[in-house]
């Protein structure tokens, strides 16, 4: 079992990973929160169905669990009020522990209700999906609203994230492509050396196993630990992570949110700001070529046939990154030289006709 440490200007945890190391899960809670009370574990319905008897035997006998829908659905104020309801009626206290026990979904609705019950009990983060990397790590926590994605949140900083890898056996390939999106995301955003890397070891979801799995991960992790640690409320440039997001998120909303993965609506939205840099700050970036690699990995890049332009860009305008009605996007000049920059309503409706099917 190997770990990280990420340390931020209000905490410092253990990320631990590895493959096959649930059993050493007790320990780890009894590292990070000795004097805990109980323990709550947050799910969803596929997640628990697969790996949920194994999670529960590494637990104390009193431990409960809240089973949530699979799918984007769950991040509602529906579902986070009624996980809050729960956990008064079974009598959960200041020294309780949540346990995120899924993907993104389930660690950003657990996060947020850990944040705001009784201003803020503990929780640990234990991804079950390649995506997770991102989101486990980092503190945001959120609920979506039908207007924007993640607009209801807090930043709480888990106890400790807990990565066994073997528990991502069981995801399909939508999933994994899902996934892979962040992963290369952080590369573009970072180093050309990963970047590189990932192209030449990863033409088929079929090599993302063993060795090459935990480094994709390691690597993904250490990037978004050296930006956290640096900026752990976004004033800065923590908006870097947001590649793609910007038309990611609003494609997303527009279309209605599980209707297409997070990962594959990054994509067309990383695809999407190479064309503004072209517009604006003269990238020479090499789109045609990462698009080529991505249609092979399964992605489309173009942006879906029959959204309204106007709804993507008024969705783009309430971005937490835009200020004033102004949308802010994060560009890329070269491979890891990103930068936040404002871009007026008139390039991105013209580039949004030419880059749709």
């Amino acid at each position: 079992m190997e770990s990280l440490q990420i340390k931020t200007a209000s905490k410092k945890y253990p990320v631990y990973f590895g493959e096959r190391i649930l059993e050493n899960l007790h320990s780890v809670i009894e590292d990070v929160c000795p004097s805990v009370s109980n323990i709550l574990v947050i799910s969803d319905e596929t997640v628990y169905k697969h790996h949920g008897k194994a999670l529960m035997k590494e637990l104390p006998n009193q431990a409960l669990s809240y089973i949530l829908p699979s799918g984007e659905g769950a991040k509602s104020f529906e579902h986070f009020y009624n996980v809050q309801t729960f956990a008064l009626e079974h009598g959960l206290d200041r020294q309780s522990l949540i346990i995120a026990f899924g993907g993104g979904v389930v660690g950003d609705l657990a996060g947020f209700v850990a944040a705001t019950y009784m201003r803020g009990i503990p929780f640990i983060q234990v991804p079950t999906t390649l995506l997770a990397h991102d989101s486990a790590v980092g503190g945001k926590v959120a609920i979506n609203h039908e207007l924007g994605k993640n607009m209801i949140g807090a930043f709480h900083q888990p106890e400790a994230v807990f990565y066994d890898i073997s528990l991502l056996e069981t995801l399909s390939e939508k999933e994994w492509r899902s996934g892979f999106a962040e992963v290369v995301k952080h590369a573009l955003i970072y180093s050309t050396t990963f970047y590189d890397w990932l192209k030449s070891s990863v033409s088929t979801f079929e090599d993302l196993k063993g060795e090459t799995l935990i480094q994709s991960i390691k690597e993904g992790i250490k990037v978004k630990a050296e930006i956290v640690a640096n900026d752990e409320k976004e004033t800065g440039i923590r908006a870097f992570l947001n590649f793609g997001h910007t038309l990611g998120h609003a494609i997303e909303a527009e279309l209605g949110y599980g209707e297409i993965t997070h990962g594959e609506a990054v994509v067309i939205g990383m695809c999407f700001a190479f064309e503004i840099g072209k517009e604006l700050i003269d990238t020479t970036f090499p789109l045609e070529k990462l698009k080529e690699w991505l249609h092979k990995l399964g992605y489309r890049t173009d942006i879906p046939q029959g959204l309204d332009k106007n709804n993507l860009v008024a969705k783009m305008k309430a971005d937490k990154k835009a200020q004033h009605g102004q949308i802010n996007m994060v560009l890329l000049k070269e491979i890891g030289e990103p930068l936040l920059m404002k871009v007026d309503e008139k390039t991105i409706l013209s580039l949004l006709s030419e880059t749709s099917t």
